[in-house]
């Protein structure tokens, strides 16, 4: 592969272009609009970026690229496609995608003489689904007979911010592909081969989910950022210094910790400290709806999973898991005692299992809150998992423990697991590893 063309001279674009020019490459850059060509083939930039401008003028200097408004001229010329075309919402939020089909048709149409082998990349951002609909669909159609033979269509998410851009494609987070395609991913590593990140392959579909779950993220952390300051602010705190403190534990703060789906949290410290928190912002008129809306979404959580067991229309139901997660016996704000509690006011036989509950029951670690708080639910528990079988034709996991890893491997086919871990929990089954939302089981 020697050359690239990349269509849309947009701010994604003119970054990838130049970017990939200066790692040797030699780059075709195609846009509809007149102005960006003439600008891009004398040296300038059509957009605002610390140092693009210097790159663009050597690259064109050097003649390793060039921009056309010529579809056939960029895809005759070159190897792979980078489709780089602006995705923008209309007031509702809708994308506009006729960019992107009007480009993925120019580009069909003049592969469909030609009988190499040709990759075409989807770099705009895009909403899951749309490379094969909007992408696929139309570049296929106009290429003819035999198409997806020779056509193959990868997607690769940028992750550049604005002011920084060419610091970011050199040094992104990962280098992340969608692509089905083995021969394909060989060629965008070796494509990547300069750039200091992690390579990661992955289907088309999660790879354009990965780009709008990391910006929406980036919004969300400013927003909580901005609350905790105003916060702060009226709590008489130096806001910037409690963030850059919080900033420091990188252990859980600021890295991967709790950043998985499953079920809803509970305990004695989140629900309690997040109420507190609101409840002190609330009284000095401090509005924050970011974190006003973290106890209600926790509570859905836990709707969705007591409809989700409801709606599987069994009477006997079987829970692994009682404590508010794995290894502990603290039942405090412990989402699974608020579900239990919810199906047996509905009629539901229930039966429990929690190695860690009962011993605690036992020993008397949480005996005082069995006893006066939830003296009902203590009587549920099983003594083994083999009982909890032979009780339940539904079986909610609702922690990814040891009790629950038993539990599975002795689950009946005949029994719907409903799995609000989603399935985390990952075990062996007769040699093989499964998961809870296997065949003939349920995920919430």
């Amino acid at each position: 592969m020697k050359t690239i063309s990349v269509f849309g001279l947009g701010y994604v674009g003119c970054v990838t272009a130049a970017c990939f020019a200066n790692s040797g490459f030699n780059v075709i850059g195609v846009d509809v609009n007149e102005d960006k060509v003439n600008m891009l083939n004398q040296g300038k930039s059509p957009i605002v970026e610390p140092g693009l401008e210097k790159l663009l003028s050597d690259m064109v200097a050097k003649g390793r690229l060039r921009a056309t408004q010529s579809c056939e001229d960029a895809i005759s010329n070159s190897d792979m496609a980078f489709i780089c075309v602006g995705t923008p919402g209309n007031e509702f939020g809708q994308l506009q995608l006729s960019a992107l089909r009007r480009v993925s048709q120019e580009i069909g149409a003049a592969l469909k003489t030609d009988s190499r082998r040709y990759t075409v990349v989807v770099r705009s951002t895009v909403l899951p689904g749309t490379t094969v609909k909007t992408v696929c669909g139309p570049l296929y159609k106009e290429a003819g007979a035999y198409a997806r033979s020779r056509i193959k269509v990868a997607v690769n998410p940028e992750f550049m911010r604005e002011g920084t851009a060419l610091k970011d494609f050199a040094n992104p987070p990962y280098t992340l592909i969608g692509c089905e395609d083995d021969a394909t991913t060989t060629l965008l590593r070796k494509l990547y081969d300069g750039v200091d990140a992690p390579f990661v392959v992955t289907q088309i579909a999660t790879a354009e989910t990965v780009k709008y779950v990391s910006n929406t993220y980036h919004a969300l952390k400013v927003c909580f950022a901005n609350e905790i300051g105003d916060a702060c602010d009226r709590l008489g705190v130096d806001g910037q210094e409690v963030m850059r403190i919080f900033r420091m534990d990188t252990k859980l703060n600021v890295s991967a910790a709790y950043l998985r789906p499953g079920f809803a949290f509970g305990g004695s410290c989140l629900p309690k400290d997040v109420k507190a928190l609101l409840y002190a912002a609330h009284h000095l008129n401090v509005d924050m709806p970011v974190l006003n809306a973290i106890i209600p979404s926790n509570n859905g959580q836990i709707e969705r999973a007591i409809n989700s067991i409801v709606a599987a229309g069994a009477k006997r139901i079987g829970v692994v898991g009682l404590s508010f997660k794995a290894d502990t016996d603290d039942l405090r704000e412990s989402p699974m005692v608020r579900v239990v509690e919810s199906l047996i006011g509905k009629g539901l036989t229930i039966r429990i299992v929690d190695t860690n509950v009962s011993i605690a029951r036992l020993t008397g670690a949480n005996r005082r809150y069995i006893e006066e708080e939830i003296p009902h639910i203590s009587m549920l528990m099983c003594d083994s998992p083999e009982a909890l079988i032979e009780h339940a034709d539904v079986l909610v996991i609702g922690s990814d423990s040891a009790d629950a890893v038993r539990v599975l491997a002795l689950a009946k086919p005949t029994q719907t697991v409903i799995d609000l871990t989603r399935g985390w929990l990952r075990i062996k089954v007769d040699g093989s590893t499964q998961t809870a939302t296997a065949k003939n089981r349920q995920a919430a």
